[in-house]
């Protein structure tokens, strides 16, 4: 097994991040952390004042050369989980912080807009992301549509791959714009590249022209 490799946090030494990923705006989507429970409940308070009384709405992670903001806000949007580990080491117990937007865990059906956090070697990812749409879109959608509708999504950019990403950990955003994705369904069903046979549509016989 390959050890994970540890990100330092700038505003707080005693804090390490072993996986991360951000939106396209840098907005945190996923973080573990890794840190003595003192350090990790700071930072907690710090992002639950905010900007006020010396809290604080963005930190950096340490990636090579580059110092990576990680905007953070609204903490209201996020959920946390915490274990303790490692207990005997000579700087006590370990803390393992997890904070994570709402959407990874609870999808907002009404909006069409969720997140999926996978691990870099996941094998199944369209499986994955299938089962996402298929619970969050709102349209009924038949299991042999899974490649059709997941490359209609990606081209119209209502599924896309998540660019920052750090650690063992990828992303994905799907958001959704149901009134578009209707109209593109009823297109492709219409033009016969959707159906309900899993075979693919039989091309129109050519008509030759007949011989003068």
């Amino acid at each position: 097994m390959t050890t994970p490799k540890l990100f330092q946090i700038d505003e707080f030494s005693d804090l390490q991040a072993d996986a991360c990923v951000l939106d396209e705006n840098l907005n945190l989507v996923f973080v573990s952390l890794w840190g003595r429970d003192t350090a990790i409940q700071q930072l907690l308070a710090k992002l639950t004042i905010g900007n006020k009384e010396g809290g604080m709405r963005q930190f950096h992670i340490v990636v090579g050369q580059h110092s990576i903001p990680v905007e953070v806000p609204n903490v209201e949007r996020l959920s946390k989980q915490s274990a303790r580990s490692f207990r005997r080491t000579l700087f006590g117990s370990m803390t393992n912080l997890w904070l994570y937007h709402k959407l990874a865990v609870e999808p907002d059906k009404a909006s069409g807009r969720a997140f999926a956090l996978l691990p870099t070697e996941t094998a199944n990812v369209d499986d994955r992301l299938w089962s996402l749409v298929q619970n969050c879109c709102g349209l009924p959608l038949m299991a042999h549509w899974k490649d059709v509708v997941l490359a209609t999504l990606q081209t119209d950019g209502m599924l896309t791959k998540l660019p920052s990403a750090f650690g063992h950990v990828q992303g994905y955003k799907l958001a959704v714009d149901l009134p578009k994705l209707e109209a593109r369904m009823t297109a492709l069903i219409r033009e016969g590249t959707l159906g309900i046979s899993h075979e693919a549509p039989k091309p129109s016989p050519v008509q030759l022209p007949l011989a003068a």
